[in-house]
């Protein structure tokens, strides 16, 4: 990391302050869940409320008195508040406490840098700190004058403040370089997988929801799952077979959280592609949270805010198996569509019905139909007994036959295609509608 991050085990105080605006409102239960992701040993909480924040030092003078005595009191290291701080405060509350302040963009970010394991989320955590540090490079050069002249001194007369932020805007510059060129990469694995038709369905939800527990129970794949908030970074994708629907893309993709950093949804912009692209959403929820229906609207904020607010979406209510009187079933809207699916992510129970939603959802596309060929289109049989698409067959005396077949539309399409028959024979009027079902 171009930034050094603290190391784990600081004793922290953790400052939460109510302020009169509901939307500024943040959980004091989720701040200590993020120090202790962080690592941090939190000893005690400072709480409060202002209509207002202090410009210069958010709290007012009363509570950054408590708050030095807590520090020395406790022999604190660090003191982080459930808000995010303007560089100047920062400063400012530094400068009172004697001791390091980290707001809760910084923590999320430390909590992102420890997560990182592939090179591109390393890259995407690195650009979001750096971004966010850049406004806050003062604070440990105010010491430092101009540089000196002399043999071996001489510099390009620029402080070391406007050197640091010269190398650091190159810095920028050559990641954002390097993250453009894994955006094409990924970008040419979705065309690639939009030319095979094959859908693409995305595991989304507020952090800690047991996301990346459920992906391991469906694939197997042994992905990095803890309970702690942000323990999934970096995208994992894994082939899956559906019935009805034959391979799909699984995709495991980083949690949400409330006031989520603006600078890591632009940084994390490529991984959550995956989500924005995705044929289908699973919206994974913590049904035994208290804070559910917060955290469900989170999650539906930060999906408006890349632009996936509109993909088709299945909610999953997980953790069952910690409620007395749930049991794993699927609920559906007036028309007959799966909309939410109950389970228990660690236990298994109802995974298989979360299996038959999917297939429900993504088979809508499914031509099912009494065809009749003609006795010189055996080919056409052929073809669709070798997709094993024929579920029943009877021939009349004259030799015309009768097919009960059942495949993807798409599939149709092109089986239609390479044999140079018009659509529009079988599918009529229906040819180009996107969702169309017969039955």
């Amino acid at each position: 990391m171009f930034f050094e991050r603290p190391e784990s085990g600081e004793r922290a105080i953790l400052v939460h302050i109510d302020m009169a605006d509901e939307a500024d409102r943040e959980s004091p239960k989720e701040l200590e869940e993020l120090a202790l992701s962080a690592g941090a040993d939190p000893v005690t909480f400072l709480t409060g409320s202002r209509s207002i924040p202090n410009p210069k030092t958010f709290i007012g003078s009363g509570k950054v008195e408590e708050l030095r005595d807590l520090v020395r009191l406790h022999e604190a290291e660090l003191v982080i508040f459930n808000h995010a701080l303007s560089p100047g405060q920062e400063r400012n509350i530094e400068r009172e406490l004697e001791c390091r302040v980290l707001d809760r963009t910084g923590l999320i970010l430390d909590i992102f840098a420890q997560r990182a394991r592939t090179h591109e989320g390393k890259l995407q955590v690195e650009l979001a700190q750096l971004e966010h540090m850049s406004t806050r490079l003062i604070r440990g050069w105010t010491h430092l004058e101009r540089q000196k002249g002399g043999i071996g001194l001489r510099g390009p007369g620029e402080t070391q403040l406007e050197t640091d932020r010269r190398l650091l805007r190159a810095r920028i510059k050559s990641i954002l370089k390097r993250l453009d060129k894994v955006r094409k990469q990924r970008e040419q694995g979705r065309r690639a997988r939009s030319r095979s038709a094959v859908p693409t369905v995305s595991l989304v939800g507020y952090t800690n929801a047991g996301k990346s527990t459920l992906f391991n129970n469906v694939t197997d794949a042994e992905v990095y799952a803890a309970d702690q908030l942000f323990a999934t970074l970096d995208p994992t994708l894994r082939r899956v077979e559906l019935q009805d629907v034959g391979p799909a893309i699984l995709a495991d993709t980083v949690g949400f959280i409330r006031h989520l950093p603006h600078k890591l949804v632009e940084a994390f912009r490529a991984t959550l592609q995956e989500t924005t692209d995705a044929t289908l959403l699973l919206h994974v929820i913590d049904a035994f949270d208290d804070d559910r229906q917060s955290h469900i609207d989170e999650v539906h904020s930060v999906l408006g805010e890349i632009g996936a607010e509109d993909v088709l979406t299945l909610e999953v209510y997980n953790k069952i198996d910690m409620m007395e009187s749930a049991q794993p079933r699927i609920d559906r809207n007036e028309e007959g569509r799966p909309v939410r699916v109950w389970l228990s992510a660690v236990t298994g129970a109802g995974v298989e019905l979360l299996f038959e939603a999917i297939s429900e959802l993504l088979a809508d596309d499914i031509f099912h139909e009494q065809l009749s060929l003609r006795p010189e289109e055996g080919n056409l049989r052929a073809q669709f007994y070798s997709q094993g698409a024929v579920l029943n067959e009877m021939v009349d005396d004259e030799g015309q036959i009768s097919l009960e077949v059942r495949l993807q539309r798409k599939d149709l399409l092109q089986l239609l295609s390479r044999m140079n028959i018009a659509p529009e024979r079988y599918l009529g009027a229906d040819v180009n509608k996107p969702e169309w079902l017969h039955s």
